[in-house]
């Protein structure tokens, strides 16, 4: 079977200009010139710029109703290999062929004229498609409904909230008929009830044999949804496959420790964006034991060590816990409660107490970041370290725990009634 999307030695590179001085008088230009008067020459011979390779001879191929994950680490070139998919932006070596119409997601509102209402955007967006103004039609009612804003179709969309946008944003990309539906983490933007609308939408346009190509940092989604998955480290393919086997690799980076002590001087899923901040981690038991081997009723104390060369001015610190798959199951934050975090400077710590873990028996991972109310996100470790809960009957009536009865425990109380 011929492929719908074949990618050949795909790379791309993006140059960073190095910042000018704004501008300069006539005096200092003289000033300059009398000072070096060869200088312009140097300048013009070196200039004082450089190019990072956001993809790097990427190759692979997708069959024709394929739903293929794409995941990794934040740089990895995700979003890049989406824009060049969706002939946003042209690569710069390689190449891609592509036999079938595509729609694509990547951005709120990408392909959305402000001053055009949602009805009109629609026909645009379908005209942009390729596809027949009947087709459009037929469809039109369906992705009004899907959207849920039949009040505000004639509004200009420049007045629409996100929310708004997002839906019909997402409901022309699904609804119009293209053979390839092109999908980034934009999703995220809705709320949970759009986000589930979402996931069922494309797992229906993968039953109907159009190809899929989704990007997403929800690993339950593309567990769900994807046949075939593709990881991306640092702008080069490093693993194509089934969506387990390229998962576990995906989770690799993360730390294991056999004290509970973990150095995040360097982690590999940080950010190349960021600067590191968080530099450790200890997880104990509330009697101050390191450790990284918990029980369902036991707290979970984690010690943060963070440093920075600025004040940081009300920060806030996060942690979230996931299943060994990745999915998200709890998230705990400094900011969630009343008292608030003084202002961090140099090195220092924040300890957090999770009373009553109330995980059932299996592995977990950690994430840590860290923000503060006026920079957002400056720091965060996705994924960074293991630690396992184990078994014991708190109940004491010799029940046994089983996976199937979910990652959360919690105690409950039973009464017959008359």
């Amino acid at each position: 079977m011929r492929p719908i999307i074949k990618v050949e030695n795909l790379s791309k590179q993006y140059r960073i200009v190095a910042r000018q001085a704004p501008y300069s008088t006539l005096r200092d230009s003289i000033a300059e010139a009398l000072r070096a008067p060869f200088g312009w020459l140097r300048r013009n011979g070196s200039r004082e710029d450089s190019a990072i390779w956001a993809l790097k001879d990427v190759s692979f191929e997708v069959k024709p109703g394929e739903v293929v994950g794409v995941i990794g680490r934040n740089g990895a070139g995700k979003s890049t290999l989406l824009k060049v998919l969706s002939r946003i932006t042209e690569p710069t070596t390689g190449q891609v062929d592509i036999y079938g119409r595509v729609g694509s997601l990547l951005e709120v509102g990408t392909g959305f004229h402000p001053e055009l209402s949602g009805r009109e955007n629609v026909y645009l967006n379908g005209a942009i498609l390729g596809m027949k103004k009947t087709e459009i039609e037929r469809k039109f009612d369906e992705i009004v409904a899907f959207a849920e804003i039949e009040k505000f179709i004639d509004t200009p969309v420049k007045y629409y909230s996100t929310g708004m946008y997002m839906r019909l944003a997402f409901a022309v990309a699904a609804h119009l008929e293209s053979e390839i539906l092109i999908v980034d983490e934009v999703l995220a933007v809705g709320d949970s009830t759009f986000q589930k609308k979402c996931l069922g939408k494309m797992g229906e346009v993968a039953s109907e044999g159009r190809t899929v190509f989704f990007v997403s940092h929800n690993m339950a989604a593309v567990q769900k949804l994807c046949q075939r998955a593709l990881l991306l480290k640092g702008g080069g393919l490093d693993q194509q496959g089934d969506v387990e086997t390229v998962l576990a690799n995906y989770l690799s980076d993360a730390f294991r420790s056999s004290d509970g002590v973990f150095d995040f001087s360097f982690h590999p899923t940080r950010s190349s964006m960021h600067e590191p901040v968080i530099r450790g981690l200890v997880l104990s038991s509330e009697a101050g034991q390191a450790t990284t081997h918990f029980y369902p009723d036991d707290s979970l104390v984690a010690e943060i060590t963070l440093e920075s060369k600025r004040v940081i001015t009300e920060p806030r610190v996060a942690i979230a816990i996931e299943d060994q798959n990745g999915s998200r199951i709890m998230t705990v934050a400094s900011y969630f409660q009343h008292q608030k975090l003084s202002s961090i400077y140099k090195r220092q710590k924040v300890k957090c107490t999770i009373p009553c873990l109330g995980l059932g028996s299996g592995n977990y991972l950690i994430s840590v970041s860290i923000g503060d109310k006026y920079h957002g996100l400056l720091d965060s470790i996705n994924n960074a370290a293991w630690f396992d809960v184990g078994w014991r009957n708190n109940y004491g009536n010799g029940e046994s725990y089983s996976a199937v009865y979910g990652p959360v425990l919690k105690q409950s109380t039973w009464a017959q009634l008359d």
